[in-house]
């Protein structure tokens, strides 16, 4: 089971672009602290794991059981790069030149989905990928997560996830997809660090079937439902 992906529309992002253009004058960032337009305060669910690791799967139940927002980084530059807009434009050429894409336009696009949900529990996947990710989600949404999953799975499994579900795709060998989980393990391990010593990580094994690793992850939840009604 996968999350289904949202119907794209399009995002107006002022502020992102004035983000852009400071990263190319070096004027000042602006930064609006919080989630302001909320009545509630948000909880926050980061959720990691390398390519393969199986938590798209994990999330959608996470969503089904508990009644999460589902919220992709990936996803949501995706849908900005297929709205033509200007911002879209940017994101797209920096990304066919091979630059990451700056970390704040990233957090601002999921701030601005968090200010228009309804919901004020939010299910963050695949991000934050590095140090500088997190650091620039906690300045510019002004809060920490609640709570952290991180998806620990082998590498040899994650591989042959990868090659199963991309069959066909030449860029998706072996060599490829173990470069791509070294790159991942390099900028995330400092995140899971962090977050481990705050006191908010819980590792899930990876290893199994979906409904057996969701079993590890229910409790996580269960135990948290009278924090969760009350945010």
């Amino acid at each position: 089971m996968r999350v289904e992906e949202q119907p794209v529309s399009c995002i107006l992002l002022g502020p992102t672009l004035k983000i852009w253009e400071s990263f190319t004058t070096g004027a000042p960032i602006p930064v609006n602290h919080g989630i302001s337009s909320k009545d509630s305060t948000p909880f926050i669910t980061f959720v990691l794991g390398g390519p393969g690791s199986g938590k798209g799967t994990q999330c959608a139940k996470i969503v089904d059981t508990f009644g999460f927002k589902h919220l992709s980084a990936g996803d949501l530059l995706r849908r900005e790069i297929a709205c033509n807009s200007e911002s879209g434009s940017t994101i797209l050429d920096t990304i066919k030149e091979g630059q990451i894409v700056p970390s704040e336009v990233t957090v601002r696009l999921i701030r601005r989905e968090m200010e228009l949900s309804n919901n004020h529990k939010f299910l963050i996947d695949g991000f934050p990928r590095s140090e500088e990710n997190r650091i620039a989600f906690e300045r510019i949404i002004g809060a920490e997560p609640n709570i952290v999953l991180f998806f620990d799975c082998p590498e040899e499994e994650m591989v042959k996830r990868v090659l199963n579900r991309n069959q066909g795709r030449v860029d998706d060998n072996i060599d490829t997809i173990k470069k791509r989980l070294k790159v991942f393990e390099a900028l995330n391990l400092p995140v899971v660090n962090h977050y481990a010593k705050k006191g908010k990580l819980h590792k899930i094994c990876a290893v199994g079937a979906e409904d057996e690793i969701f079993e590890q992850v229910r409790p996580v939840f269960a135990g948290c439902e009278q924090v969760i009604s009350e945010s």
